[in-house]
């Protein structure tokens, strides 16, 4: 991992937990992988409020999620909440990172052994991340979609992403 936290860092992507250190088995929450592809995008102007009732207007993931939220990037719970600072599972990266890339046609493939515990809104997000090369599964062919997203596999996703998109001579940032 450690190239692709460089990578992230020296493009403006991530930053590290403090000027010396990345903590790379620390999780990544849903706010953070919102500020995330947020700068990957370029920062672009927001206007307006949140939707959600529990993001903080001052919150430095705020611009993130209103603009994530308005691109149809991420989407929150029944509840009206967003749940910033809860950790991002490995489905809701696979699914947040493939709207991001604007819901490409995804190959079905092998099943993980653990298929059937993917929810419903994941499942063409994880085929599409699996066949593209995205995210990778855990031992014994399992997705493990309600496994925690650590920083270290955030940062080789999104090196991944930006670096196989782009090779592929398509634009990293879709806003409409």
């Amino acid at each position: 991992f450690a190239d692709s936290a460089v990578y992230v860092r020296d493009n403006g992507i991530m930053n590290g937990t403090s000027a010396t250190t990345f903590d790379p088995n620390g999780t990544t929450s849903r706010g953070q992988i919102a500020a995330i592809l947020y700068r990957a995008a370029g920062s672009p102007a927001v206007s307006g409020g949140t939707d959600f009732s529990d993001v903080e207007e001052t919150a430095y993931y705020a611009d993130a999620i209103r603009w994530a939220s308005a691109n149809g990037v991420v989407t929150g719970y029944a509840d009206g909440t967003f749940r910033p600072d809860a950790p991002v599972t490995r489905q809701q990266m696979a699914a947040i990172l493939w709207r991001y890339a604007g819901r490409p046609a995804a190959e079905a493939g092998t099943d993980f052994a653990d298929e059937s515990v993917i929810s419903d809104y994941a499942s063409t997000a994880v085929d599409w991340a699996r066949s593209s090369g995205m995210i990778s599964g855990r031992a014994g062919n399992m997705f493990d979609p309600y496994g925690r997203a650590t920083r270290a596999q955030t940062a080789v996703i999104l090196f991944r992403y930006q670096n196989g998109i782009e090779a592929m001579g398509d634009g990293i940032v879709r806003t409409t």
